[in-house]
């Protein structure tokens, strides 16, 4: 039985009306460790375990680490998660609560991960936050439980950060006959690795981070989101902070679910009826954020705002 659940997808009457045509999301945002991580790092975890690994290890300001944890908590593995400097009290408090060993180091995702590499022995695992083919089969699962509803949409909506959810979800498209379905894919304008090898056509290392939206907080693309690119028909949008906050806040107001600003910036795409095109059949990857929390985002918004 896998770690991750069969999650709800739901025709959304607020999208929809505020995007004048059809608006399905997929609310992965309810999965156990409250993102859609847990498909493809659960499948890692899951093969890693059945192999022998006896500890796994990983690097990760939130999401992933906390995917890692549970996966490790249910399957009896004991975890350890470094994070950055970055990582609130509250994400740190959560991978706790999952009973991981969680180690603070670096100022960004990207020297989390450097020691994290060297804590790995013999007999562990190092369960990679988005840059995995492990990962991507996992995330896939997503595509393939949205064609078992007998639902094939115009284009999907995603958030793209390091690019492990937008391979996955190419790779679902692909196994399911739907080469030919576009998708979208979002950044805010502070953490736009993905945009960056767009438009040069290669892999780009951003010299900062800027955003909020910590969880898209990649320098760097996985390479496979390029290849998606170049392979599949994949647009690169940009959005706001201000504007991925205030669709976080809007969704909880509509649907009851409280989402990070990572996952906030699909959603203010699909929340503006110009952002997508002609498409009139569109599926929203509600991609989750566990580490969010209701009196962070209304600081966030009150910061964001104009004097």
């Amino acid at each position: 039985m896998a770690l991750h659940i069969n999650t709800p997808l739901l025709e959304s009457r607020p999208l929809s009306l505020a995007a004048q045509r059809s608006v399905w999301i997929k609310l992965d945002a309810l999965q156990p460790c409250g993102s859609f991580k847990l498909r493809g790092v659960g499948h890692a975890c899951e093969l890693h375990h059945a192999r022998g690994a006896r500890h796994f290890v990983s690097s990760s300001g939130g999401n992933a680490g906390l995917a890692v944890a549970y996966a490790g908590r249910r399957l009896g593995v004991p975890v350890t998660v470094v994070v950055p400097e970055t990582t609130s009290a509250h994400a740190r408090a959560l991978l706790a609560l999952e009973e991981a060993k969680v180690i603070v180091h670096g100022s960004a995702w990207h020297e989390a991960n450097a020691l994290a590499q060297t804590l790995v022995g013999e007999h562990d695992a190092f369960i990679h936050p988005f840059d995995d083919p492990l990962l991507w089969e996992g995330h896939a699962s997503l595509i393939d439980e949205v064609a078992a509803t007998g639902l094939r949409p115009d284009a999907v909506v995603l958030s793209v950060g390091g690019g492990g959810l937008l391979s996955g979800v190419v790779q679902g498209l692909k196994r399911n006959g739907w080469d030919d379905v576009p998708v979208m894919a979002v950044e805010t304008d502070g953490a736009a690795s993905f945009n960056a090898a767009v438009q040069a056509d290669a892999l780009v290392e951003l010299e900062r981070l800027d955003s909020i939206a910590t969880s898209l907080g990649a320098k760097r693309v996985a390479e496979q989101a390029l290849i998606c690119h170049r392979t599949h028909p994949v647009q690169s949008h940009r959005v706001t902070d201000l504007q991925a906050v205030q669709a976080c806040e809007r969704f909880l107001h509509d649907h009851r679910v409280l989402v990070e600003p990572a996952c906030g910036a699909a959603l203010a795409l699909a929340y503006a009826a110009e952002g997508l095109g002609e498409y009139r059949n569109v599926l929203v990857v509600v991609c989750g954020g566990a580490t969010a929390t209701l009196d962070q985002l209304r600081t966030w918004r009150e910061a964001l705002l104009p004097a």
